[in-house]
């Protein structure tokens, strides 16, 4: 095997490799050999077909099969013998025909980008602050007011009076832009709390005072923001007839009130109701702790990395990007930046993302870190469990795709060498509020 560098800048190399066509030919004679011994055709014993027809038959296939082994022998053997370590599949092309003609040198040019080395920082360096916050009992008083309104019911308003904040009218409306009608915008007995979320702003609010049997008109503006483009931001008048109201009764929060939701009392209820605040808590915490831990990392290294690697993970933000703006879903912020200033800014996201990426799979390797057979199958089931009535096909296709369930093991890697910093760093606990910790987390 000959092999000439013809490139080495940066992360970048390229090498123009030449095969010998004898190694060529004894591999595909050998393989024709081996094919012979048990292969059976009409008219021949098994095992006596000739080598001729053996080559015309199956030369061919047998000489891509022979390629492909021969040139990823090749990359391997100049992997290892120059100790690169590729961040991304290689690009392989073959000089000349696909399947050149016996007795002819395979020539190919390998192109890849290699994994930049990588020095972990100085892991006693690292500051890190755990906040901790308390599960108050107005907090557990607020989960339960919101499984009560879940459990709402609505009594009649027998004699017609105006609707005040909190009740709920049933209407008729049908809405109109530009004096046109638009999809969805219609609507018959539609049951709306007065003041209310879930609808454009400013409808609910001024249905305040409006009796049964009365109609008014309103007029809104849709968000700028809003998912249907043709809308978005745009002013709609709608025409109401109210036809009946009801208040809304909650259910007294007490013993009956546990019961009927599978609770023994009311004081296991709000022992569960504390546990799964807390849990939450721990959630942002651990949340604030990562983030924490990755911003002091990323200050503290700077190596080169792959442009091939910034450039897909770029690809997908801006992708993800691409269709919030189609979608009208787009953040204000981003939405009054140019194009040219977005895509550098998401550019950098994506360089930050792949450096420390590549900085925690280096620690992970150098720490012996790894994915074990139980937490894979305990996170394919976990997949499967998001597909409600198809878990046992999911499962299976991920058993049988190894290169999907792959997928699954990224995630898992980084949260054990995640959870391997934060244990170096023995960070300092921080008791806030629960507002305080949401903030923290939120970034």
């Amino acid at each position: 095997m000959q092999v000439t560098e013809t490139l080495s800048e940066g992360l970048k190399r390229a090498y123009t490799v030449v095969l010998p066509a004898a190694a060529i030919e004894e591999r595909r004679m050998s393989r024709l050999v081996e094919l012979g011994k048990t292969l059976t055709l009409p008219g021949f014993r098994p095992g006596k077909v000739p080598l001729p027809i053996l080559r015309q038959r199956f030369g061919s296939a047998v000489t891509g099969e022979v390629l492909d082994q021969s040139v990823s022998e090749a990359m391997q053997r100049i992997f290892a013998e120059r100790g690169l370590r590729p961040a991304m599949q290689p690009k392989v092309d073959l000089a000349g025909d696909a399947a050149p003609a016996p007795g002819r040198d395979v020539e190919f040019t390998l192109a890849l980008e290699v994994l930049p080395e990588i020095v972990p920082p100085d892991f006693s360096t690292l500051s890190l602050t755990r906040l901790k916050a308390e599960v108050a009992p107005e907090a557990i008083d607020k989960v339960l007011a919101e499984m009560a309104t879940r459990q709402r019911r609505l009594e009649p308003v027998e004699v017609p009076r105006p609707a005040v904040r909190g009740e709920v009218l049933t209407l008729d409306f049908i809405g109109r832009v530009d004096g046109v009608p638009f999809a969805g915008g219609t609507a018959s007995d539609m049951e709306v709390e007065v003041g209310g979320e879930g609808f454009i702003p400013g409808f609910s609010e001024q249905l305040e005072g409006l009796a049964p049997g009365e109609t008014r008109s309103i007029t809104v503006r849709f968000p700028e923001t809003y998912g249907v483009k043709d809308l978005a931001g745009k002013e709609a008048v709608f025409d109401i007839t109210a036809k009946k109201l009801a208040r809304v009764v909650l259910p007294e929060i007490d013993a009956a009130f546990a019961e009927r939701i599978g609770f023994d009392s009311l004081d296991e209820l709000r022992e569960t109701v504390g546990r799964q605040i807390g849990r939450e808590y721990e959630q942002l915490a651990r949340l604030n702790l990562k983030r924490q831990l990755l911003d002091q990392l990323a200050e503290r290294v700077s190596f080169p990395v792959p442009e091939g690697m910034v450039e897909a993970e770029f690809a997908q933000i801006w992708a993800r990007l691409e269709a919030d703006r189609t979608a009208g879903r787009l953040d204000a912020e981003d939405a009054a930046k140019d194009e040219t200033s977005l895509k550098a800014e998401y550019r950098a996201i994506a360089e930050r993302r792949v450096r420390l990426g590549l900085l925690l799979a280096e620690i992970g390797r150098a720490h012996n870190i790894s994915v074990g057979d139980d937490e894979m199958n305990r996170a394919m089931r976990q997949e499967a469990a998001r597909y409600r009535g198809q878990e046992a096909q999911i499962l299976e296709m991920l058993r049988k795709n190894p290169q999907l369930a792959e997928t699954l093991r990224g995630p898992i890697f980084e949260e054990k060498v995640v959870d391997f910093l934060i244990a170096l760093a023995k960070p300092e606990d921080k008791t806030v509020s629960a507002e305080e910790l949401s903030t923290a987390a939120e970034g």
